[in-house]
């Protein structure tokens, strides 16, 4: 009891810290309240189970309702957990096939090492990528290079953690031109139930966004961006409400009058409907609005 006592009374830099997420992924909760739970102008349906075996199905299947144009994806996952192993497959209706296979936490703990390759039968057409993470308390770092004989792109990126602030680094490096084809930072704070975001993309574009987690039933996020050297200023934002254990609605607004609005209901275990629609605030008598219908069924 002494030592847990004596545990309690560290300052907070000598305690354990979570791994900080991977730059993908700042900003992460801000953008969830923005995007999930809508479908603007599509059908969608989706699907997922697991064989006995324990290999992993997901296909998705979507109708465009403005052109009819419809597409769909089959995905397939196989894990291996003695070893590591993660194979995955990829199928799309543009006939696209992709191959990754991963191992993590063999070579070096938090170290995991994935060759992702794609294949277009129709035309011959082939490429791959090289892609490497290695995450720790403090630090989250990642590195991906493209398999091109005529020369690779290097994509690295690194976030390093402590006590709440979190910083992040974005770069890509066109080996071919010898030059940066990306640079971004981002710099952020993340506190139980509230986060904020800030970023600078290639040094012309800004955005920022804060999250909070207002109870156990709403959420709440605003997103800002604009453009160095322009009047194109974005502004939204979005709430969610969990009305249930079965139901929640979404709404978003932005400063170009487009309200948002969606509802998703789970109908029984495993099978859930979504109804989003799209309203133009500026037009609103003037039509165009767009509907959306989502299933998602998983066995």
């Amino acid at each position: 009891m002494l030592l847990n006592l004596r545990f309690l009374q560290l300052p907070l830099c000598f305690r354990s810290m979570a791994v900080p997420p991977s730059y993908s992924d700042l900003g992460k909760s801000a953008r969830d309240v923005f995007n999930k739970g809508y479908g603007f102008g599509m059908v969608k349906l989706e699907l997922k189970t697991k064989s006995s075996s324990g290999v992993e199905f997901a296909a998705a299947g979507s109708s465009n309702t403005d052109t009819g144009k419809a597409s769909g994806s089959l995905e397939t996952k196989y894990k291996i957990k003695d070893y590591g192993l993660t194979f995955t497959q990829k199928w799309n209706t543009d006939n696209t096939l992709g191959t990754e296979v991963s191992v993590e936490d063999q070579l070096a703990e938090g170290l995991k090492v994935a060759l992702d390759t794609t294949f277009v039968p129709n035309t011959g057409k082939k490429s791959g990528k090289l892609k490497t993470s290695y995450k720790r308390e403090y630090v989250n770092l990642g590195c991906n290079i493209d398999i091109d004989l005529s020369g690779p792109t290097i994509y690295g990126w690194a976030v390093l953690g402590y006590e709440g602030w979190l910083a992040g680094y974005q770069m890509a490096f066109d080996t071919a031109k010898s030059k940066l084809s990306q640079n971004n930072f981002a710099l952020g704070y993340k506190a139980g139930d509230f986060q904020l975001h800030t970023n600078v993309n290639d040094g012309t574009e800004f955005g920022g966004s804060i999250y909070q987690k207002v109870n156990n039933k709403v959420e709440t996020s605003v997103n800002l961006a604009w453009t160095a050297g322009s009047n194109n200023t974005r502004f939204g934002i979005a709430a969610k409400y969990q009305l249930d254990e079965k139901t929640s609605i979404v709404a978003k607004v932005n400063n170009a009058s487009l309200i948002g609005i969606g509802y998703t209901h789970a109908l029984r275990p495993g099978v859930k409907l979504t109804l989003s629609g799209l309203i133009d605030g500026k037009n609103f008598s003037a039509g165009g609005h767009k509907v959306g219908l989502g299933f998602e069924l998983e066995a």
